[in-house]
Formats: C-alpha cells, sequence, structure tokens
C-alpha cells in the first residue's frame, strides 16, 4: 500500500565504432560521431516521513517510516516506455508485519500532452501473524478483540493518466482494482482526479529552488470480506460489507536539484468504527463507535486527518552520467 523503504543499477551504454578511412586520404582530427543514447535507464530514490499514509489510511501507525525504490526502464521510442520496480517501505500492521515489499511493471506510452501508465503492482507484507480465535491455526485474537490475517498480501491493476497542460499545470487520474483487497476477499477499486501547478522558473522561491502546490480527491469502493471477518449470527451474513469512503489531501512541495520536501493534509469521511472494522487496528478502544459492521464499538484514528511532512530524493542514472 501507499502506501512508503539499495543497490543501484548502471544503465547500459550503446558505443558508435570510429569510422575507418583509407590509406591515402590526408591524416587529420576527425571528430567522432556522438554515441546514440542508450534506450535503458534506472530511476532510484529514499525516502522518510513522519506518517505512512495510503489513500488516507495510516500504514505506519502515525509512526515514521522510510522508504526506498528501484526502476529499470526501456525507452522502445520516445513515446513508449516499459519498466519494472520495486520498493521497500517499513510499517506497522495489526498482524505484525513491519515491512512492505512492492513488484511492479508496466507501460508509459504518450500522445503529446498525454501521457498514460497502465501495470500491475503487487504489495507483499511478509512476517504477518494470524489472530482469530474462530479459525484453526490462528493464535488468539488481539488484545482488544479484532482479528486479522497472517498473509495480508494483494495486487492491484491500474491505469494512470495525466494531461500536462502546458509546463505548469498537470491534471490527472487514478484507476486501481484488486479482486481481494488486503487478501480480505473483498474486491476494491480505487478512482481518484489529482492536479498539480509547478510553479515557472521565475516564480522560484531562490536559485534551484522551486515550488508546487498539488491536491487530489479520491473515493474506495470495497465489498464483502470472505468468512474470517465475518459477523456470524447477523443480517450481514459470512462476510463484512466494508463500508466505502472519499479521502482527499493537498499539499505543497519544495524542490532543491534531487531532494523534495512535501508537506500534506490528508483525511477520509470514515468514522472511527466503520475504520477499525476495516483496518482491524489493535489500538482501537472505546465502546461507542457502534456501526453495521461494527457491532463492538470500537472505534479507530487510523481514518482520520493527518499531516504528513516527506524528505525525498530520486535520481536516475541518465542524468547522473551526463
Amino acid at each position: 500500500m501507499n502506501k512508503v523503504v539499495l543497490s543501484v543499477v548502471a544503465a547500459l551504454a550503446v558505443s558508435a565504432a570510429a569510422p575507418a578511412f583509407a590509406a591515402d586520404m590526408p591524416v587529420k582530427a576527425v571528430k567522432a560521431p556522438a554515441a546514440a543514447p542508450s534506450p535503458w535507464d534506472v530511476a532510484f530514490g529514499a525516502a522518510v516521513m513522519n506518517d505512512y499514509v495510503f489513500r488516507g489510511i495510516t500504514q505506519s501507525n502515525h509512526m515514521v517510516s522510510g522508504a526506498a525504490y528501484i526502476e529499470p526502464r526501456y525507452n522502445i521510442n520516445p513515446n513508449l516506455q516499459l519498466y519494472v520496480g520495486t520498493a521497500v517501505e517499513t510499517i506497522k500492521f495489526p498482524n505484525d508485519a513491519t515491512v512492505e515489499l512492492d513488484l511492479y511493471g508496466g507501460v508509459r506510452p504518450t500522445f503529446g500532452q498525454i501521457a498514460l501508465d497502465l501495470g500491475v503492482w503487487y504489495y507483499g507484507y511478509p512476517g504477518g501473524k494470524c489472530y482469530n480465535t474462530a479459525v484453526f491455526g490462528c493464535t488468539g485474537t488481539l488484545a482488544n478483540g479484532n482479528t486479522v490475517k497472517s498473509k495480508l498480501s494483494f495486487y492491484e491493476f491500474y491505469f494512470k493518466p495525466t494531461w500536462n497542460v502546458n509546463d505548469s499545470w498537470a491534471i490527472g487520474g487514478n484507476l486501481f482494482y484488486t479482486p481481494s483487497f488486503l487478501n480480505s476477499g473483498a474486491p476494491g477499486t480505487y478512482v481518484s482526479g489529482t492536479v498539480k501547478f509547478t510553479a515557472p522558473a521565475s516564480m522560484a522561491i531562490a536559485k534551484d529552488i522551486g515550488w508546487y502546490v498539488s491536491g487530489e480527491f479520491g473515493r474506495q469502493y470495497l465489498g464483502t470480506t470472505d468468512s474470517f471477518y465475518g459477523l456470524l449470527g447477523t443480517a450481514n451474513g459470512p462476510g463484512i460489507d466494508y463500508a466505502d469512503y472519499n479521502t482527499w489531501n493537498i499539499g505543497v512541495g519544495f524542490t532543491w536539484k534531487q531532494a523534495t520536501l512535501d508537506l500534506r493534509y490528508s483525511d477520509t469521511d470514515l468514522n472511527k468504527g466503520n475504520c477499525n472494522a476495516f483496518t482491524g487496528d489493535p489500538g482501537a478502544s472505546g465502546t461507542t463507535n457502534v456501526t453495521a459492521i461494527n457491532p463492538g464499538g470500537l472505534g479507530s484514528n487510523w481514518c482520520g486527518a493527518a499531516f504528513v511532512a516527506k524528505l525525498s530524493i530520486d535520481f536516475t542514472a541518465s542524468a547522473l552520467l551526463k
């Protein structure tokens, strides 16, 4: 998930052979033609943030998280790029998983000012434990009675179009789909719209220091879980029909060379009861947050307002080799 922690792979270079000259040609220095640019490139970077928030919900229990990634790329032509990547983030999940390992890959075609991104993303959460006294092999419920699977890993297909209106304005969208969000059995579809204003050089704060403002509004649609999370004996049947919710964020970023400091406000419209049912927060408490899918009344603050400060640094091999 969003949720966000390398070895550097050097880009392959294609060299052009020097031309041969006849023996009777005049002897003089001849400049060799410039080497054709390599179609290969590698992007990589790292980040640290005070809270890892993914679609409005903390993945690190509102604690500090680190992240890192590496992404080899192959440019078929200037308008078509293939890529694969892997990323790692530190997390704090109810099942005791502490690391998120991501694998992803896709294609990025561009058509003038329109850039598309299509691919598949796998979110892995190793090291989890099962908590549910009603399921054979589990070690019991969490201290507050919540349950969670040991394996929460899942995958999503995604489509992300962006319209680069001009050098400053970009308008985008996101569409993600999974047949089983967090391996819960509940299908999930996420749709959102984004807008970003990047200040031109004439509006720079100082030399090499740029800035931008961006925001996103999205909706997460969720289906019904399998019986592991079921409310047996209730009108809801053998699974929990997770509540759909809206999420939004807005923030400002400051850039200096390859470094970016992003300051962002994030929130959702999930109440504390439905948040607890969805997250299984081991720190949820209380008895008054009763909803149809949260009859015990526990309340979680994992889905509420959050301020996220993220410092990141990003490189590409092609830029470093210039």
